[in-house]
C-alpha cells in the first residue's frame, strides 16, 4: 500500500439495502457510499471520492460491480484514478490497478468482469420488465397507490371550481397542492 489514504466506496442500489458487508474488516481512512443504481457515475458519493483523493491515495472497492455496471463507465474509472496517481484495489476478484500499464492480464480480467455485470444489470432490468408486464396482464396494480378515489376527486373539483381555496382543500383532504392541482388536471 501506499503513503497515502485507504479510501472505501460503497454502492447499494437502493436505500433499503445494507452496505455492512461490503468492506468490513478493513480499516480505512474514510467511506463514500452511495444508495443508487450503478448504471452511470452520476452517483453523489463517487463524485465526492473522485474529488476527494489523491496521489498516493488508495481506493478499495468489495466487487467490480459496486463501482460501475457499464464497462465503459468502469474501465473510464479506473483509469480517470490511475492517471490521478490514485491505486484501486478490488477485493471479490483480487484485482489492483495503480498505473503501471505492466500488467495486461488485469486489464483484461477488468474488461471482461465489467461486460459481465453490464450483462448482468441487462438481464435484471429484463426479468423486473417481464415481471412487471406479467403483474399488469394479471390485473395488478403497478406503482403508488392514488391518494384520492375518484368521487374525492369529483368533489376537490367541484369545490375548486366554486371559488374554494386551493390551500385549504389541500389540508382537508390530506394532500400537497401539487397532488391537488394534478388531480384537477387528470379530471379535465
Amino acid at each position: 500500500m501506499s503513503n497515502g489514504q485507504t479510501v472505501g466506496y460503497v454502492r447499494v442500489s437502493s436505500v433499503g439495502q445494507n452496505t455492512a458487508r461490503q468492506l468490513d474488516g478493513l480499516t480505512l481512512d474514510q467511506v463514500f457510499t452511495d444508495k443508487c443504481s450503478g448504471s452511470d457515475t452520476d452517483r453523489p458519493a463517487l463524485k465526492a471520492m473522485l474529488a476527494h483523493v489523491r496521489k498516493g491515495d488508495t481506493v478499495v472497492v468489495h466487487e467490480i460491480s459496486r463501482l460501475a455496471r457499464n464497462t465503459a463507465d468502469l474501465l473510464a474509472l479506473v483509469k480517470q484514478l490511475t492517471d490521478k496517481g490514485v491505486a484501486i484495489t478490488f477485493q471479490k476478484e483480487g484485482l489492483n490497478f495503480t498505473g503501471d500499464k505492466a500488467n495486461a492480464m488485469n486489464q483484461m480480467l477488468l474488461t471482461m468482469l465489467g461486460a459481465v455485470s453490464a450483462f448482468e444489470l441487462a438481464m435484471i432490468n429484463e426479468r423486473r420488465a417481464e415481471g412487471q408486464a406479467k403483474a399488469r396482464e394479471a390485473g395488478k396494480h403497478m406503482g403508488r397507490h392514488a391518494k384520492l378515489t375518484a368521487d374525492q376527486v369529483a368533489n376537490l373539483c367541484k369545490r375548486a371550481e366554486a371559488g374554494e381555496s386551493k390551500v385549504e382543500l389541500a389540508k382537508e383532504f390530506g394532500i400537497s397542492r401539487a397532488t391537488l392541482y394534478a388531480a384537477i388536471k387528470a379530471a379535465a
